[in-house]
């Protein structure tokens, strides 16, 4: 038996809280191994602290001592200002451009450009060229028909009505508003053979 240190009531062995006053009374500290229950939390924690601390180290280890797998190549972010757009110096002629303006993509050529309309080949090439002279009427210079089964980039089985042969994305993406005045579902492409 003990007594309450605040008001002097008697508690008995295992009572946690004095039944007067309502200070608590138990010996057993929360950080003690094991509570008055039996149960121990406190080594349980302890237990899975050392364990993810082991963990930690492992991986650090097994990574080199570094943040990132350490060996592998170092990570570069290209920083610039704002992209132009396009001069005609920069755009390169296109190749094969018929009486109405419409040209076929450059052989050999990768490149950037404007997709302005996909369209099934089961349809016929005639309906691609009748979108390409549309969007030419509309102010679009450079438009031209390609074949997308002849690009490993593109889905094959299309004829692609495109605006512009661009040598980067960043030259195309600052004509796309411009296109997208002739066809609002116009998106940048990369072209590759």
């Amino acid at each position: 038996m003990s007594t309450c240190p605040r008001c002097g009531d008697e508690a008995i062995e295992g009572q946690e809280y004095c039944l007067e006053c309502g200070l608590r009374v138990s010996s057993s500290s929360p950080f003690a191994l094991t509570d008055s229950l039996g149960h121990g939390w406190v080594r349980r924690s302890l237990v899975g602290l050392i364990v993810a601390l082991a963990g930690g180290a492992a991986a650090v280890a097994a990574t080199g001592g570094t943040v990132g797998g350490g060996g592998g190549p170092e990570l570069r972010t290209a920083t610039g200002g704002f992209a132009t757009a396009p001069t005609t110096d920069t755009l390169p002629s296109t190749s094969g451009t018929s009486q109405t303006g419409i040209g076929d993509w450059p052989a050999g050529q990768d490149g950037w450009t404007i997709a302005l309309a996909s369209l099934p080949q089961t349809g016929g090439r005639r309906a691609a060229v009748a979108r390409a002279t549309k969007a030419r009427r509309g102010g679009l210079s450079t438009v031209g028909v390609l074949d997308s089964s002849r690009y490993a980039s593109l889905h094959s089985g299309y004829w692609i009505v495109f605006a512009g042969i661009y040598a980067s994305e960043a030259e195309a993406t600052s004509a796309l508003q411009a296109a997208r005045a002739v066809s609002r579902t116009a998106s940048v492409r990369h072209i590759v053979q």
